[in-house]
């Protein structure tokens, strides 16, 4: 069985969400009800709400809605990553009411979508140390020219559970492999980081792409940060500019047919279980 740690839900009804009119192929709805129904067949057991950069003073409100979508029979969600913007005085209040709220699970900020130095800047840093100790943990979402502003932020707050999204965005579909290879290596030195395998095909060329395509990215960033700091997600609906949920999960298997019964365990659900306490 799966815990698939990075689930977008999108409901423009009731959140704003201004990204989404520059890709057309989401700017729509995507339900709990459309996801489960694959997720299901799929093998997926629980989920992870992860935040979907919505308007800022939409941010609260994203959380209360995605804790009610909860409370609906047979619902998948277990937790939310929730978003955040260390970069404002705010924070440290924001942080308050999220560690009070124990379907809140950590914390993200999308940087690829603010000037690389937003990450480098004193409040932001201070903001990002305070989630020591609070069990929470902090999502990095970066582009391979931001790694660099990425270490600097980890190595600032090494008591802070760092989790590397979708492999650190390789562009998989330019096959492009260095620096980004040399990058993951570097960050999988930082203990307090976890590699996430999450939605990658999304990188990938949509009508080429095999599991072939695939594996130099998934295998390396496994192999630097080893099975026990690995989670896998599926960043649905994302992943379905590169396929679906569906194909994301028949290539993971694929990928991980030389793993053992326990590797394979720990990066599908054990150490995700273990790391958000689910």
């Amino acid at each position: 069985m799966i815990v698939d740690t990075h689930l977008h839900l999108i409901d423009k009804t009731a959140l704003r969400y201004p990204w989404l009119a520059g890709v057309p192929a989401l700017d729509h709805d995507f339900s709990q009800e459309e996801y489960a129904a694959q997720a299901r067949r799929a093998g997926i057991e629980a989920a992870l709400f992860m935040e979907v950069d919505v308007d800022a003073a939409d941010i609260e409100a994203e959380l209360a809605y995605v804790k009610g979508l909860a409370k609906a029979p047979g619902s998948l969600l277990r937790g939310a990553i929730v978003a955040c913007r260390p970069e404002e005085p705010g924070f440290a209040a924001w942080l308050e009411k999220v560690q009070a709220n124990p379907f809140a699970k950590g914390f993200r900020r999308v940087l690829h979508v603010v000037p690389d130095d937003v990450s480098e800047r004193p409040l932001f840093r201070e903001n990002i140390r305070r989630i020591a100790g609070t069990g929470l943990t902090f999502d990095l979402c970066v582009l391979p020219g931001q790694m660099r502003q990425a270490f600097a932020l980890v190595d600032s707050a090494p008591d802070v559970q760092f989790v590397l999204d979708h492999c650190g965005v390789p562009d998989i579909k330019g096959n492009a492999e260095h620096p980004w290879k040399e990058q993951i290596a570097e960050m999988a030195k930082r203990p307090n980081v976890a590699g996430k395998i999450s939605g990658v095909v999304a990188y990938a060329d949509p009508a080429t792409w095999t599991v072939e395509t695939l594996q130099p990215y998934v295998g390396h960033t496994i192999g630097s940060f080893g099975w026990d700091r690995v989670v896998w997600g599926s960043d649905w609906p994302v992943c379905t500019l590169g396929g679906g949920l569906l194909d994301w999960v028949a290539a993971t298997h694929a990928l991980l047919a030389g793993a053992s019964d326990e590797e394979r365990t720990k990066l599908l659900s054990g150490n995700a279980k273990r790391l958000w306490r689910l």
